[in-house]
């Protein structure tokens, strides 16, 4: 696994060293890098969403009534 050296400020230094203690993590490095995966999956899922809003909007407008869309809906 790559090593890599990072330079903190000290709150988070302390962030880092208090999850460390209250025994949440073994060490450091695993929480910067369950730090980094909820990072990617945020990305992720901030990606899926912009891709259905842009679907969406390119799909064009609807010529129902709003009773009827949410009468669809509620069908499931």
């Amino acid at each position: 696994m790559p090593r890599q050296s990072i330079t903190l400020t000290e709150p988070n230094e302390n962030w880092l060293r208090n999850r460390v203690a209250n025994q949440e993590f073994a060490n450091k490095s695993e929480v910067v890098n369950d730090l980094i995966r909820r990072e990617r999956l945020r990305e992720e899922e901030t990606e899926r969403i912009r891709t259905a809003l842009i679907e969406g909007e390119s799909s064009g407008t609807s010529e129902l009534s709003i009773d009827e869309i949410w009468a669809q809906a509620r069908k499931g």
